[in-house]
């Protein structure tokens, strides 16, 4: 074979610094996703600032709702903290799940979206790893709002069994949800955006539904939205395994109501991400 050294200069030393033998596999898919979800927790153990609404929004709403309205809806703030701590758990967590969407949107006006894209993993590893971290949140935010109670006094009929069994159906129903604020985060150009859509959507949901009285005490029109919104289903179901009498009917609407939302926004996310720019 013929040298291409130019006359009069001689060869450098040889490579050593790259490992020898064959290109190591890419990693697959799980373990691509594992390695983004630490990414994401990382993100939170450097900026734990950004935790300050996760701590914050269950911590306000339980103290806040149940003693500003205990007396007046339910004769006293223990009595009404019975029925509304499994609504401010659902409210809490749903509120968190928003930053799913939002963290997309900064990694994608940051450009970083656009080096993830280059690397030899699973296209969406980015996506689901990103919503693994976001469990952590989910987690601490449903936490809090369980330890809490039960420090001003609210007492779970079904014990901790109760507890796991809602916390496991409420994270269900998160993780789902999650997947259409992804989809947000890839149609909207900045995290402000995709924070005020969000809002937009969940306060309604959360307000317009049986999480502070009786759908019995509102307008016939209002029961009519109460009914169907899929948020008082979650509700119902979380009052339901916390009170020890689980109510087959509304956690199966809420699984329907997970698998339906999964089953659109995930491949809709995954579409967006493929094709974006």
């Amino acid at each position: 074979m013929t040298s291409t050294t130019a006359p009069g200069t001689q060869a450098g030393p040889a490579v050593t610094g790259l490992p020898a033998g064959p290109r190591p596999d890419p990693p697959g898919a799980l373990a691509a996703s594992a390695a983004f979800g630490w990414r994401a927790l990382l993100k939170i153990r450097h900026v734990p600032e950004q935790l300050f609404d996760v701590i914050a929004i269950p911590v306000v709403f339980t103290l806040m709702f149940t003693y500003l309205f205990g007396g007046a809806l339910a004769g006293s703030p223990r009595r009404y903290l019975q029925f509304i701590l499994p609504g401010t758990l659902v409210m809490a967590v749903l509120l968190v799940t928003m930053y799913a969407g939002t963290g997309l949107a900064t990694d994608r006006a940051k450009g970083i979206t656009d080096r993830f894209r280059a690397l030899p993993v699973w296209r969406l590893a980015p996506v689901t790893g990103a919503l693994l971290g976001d469990m952590a949140r989910y987690l601490l935010t449903a936490g809090l709002v369980a330890v809490l109670g039960v420090a001003i006094g609210f007492r779970p009929e079904a014990g901790a069994p109760g507890m796991l069994a809602g916390l496991g159906l409420l994270l269900v129903f998160a993780l789902a949800l999650s997947w259409a604020w992804t989809t947000l985060g890839l149609l909207m150009r900045t995290p402000q955006a995709v924070m005020s859509a969000a809002t937009v959507v969940l306060f309604p949901l959360t307000l317009a539904s049986n999480v502070f009285v009786a759908p019995h005490t509102m307008p016939g029109w209002l029961q009519a939205f109460v009914a169907v919104n899929p948020v008082s289903h979650l509700v119902t179901a979380e009052r339901a395994l916390l009170g020890g009498h689980p109510a087959a009917g509304p956690i199966a609407w809420v699984l329907l109501a997970s698998a339906v939302l999964a089953a659109v926004f995930a491949p809709l996310t995954a579409w967006l991400y493929g094709r974006q720019r």
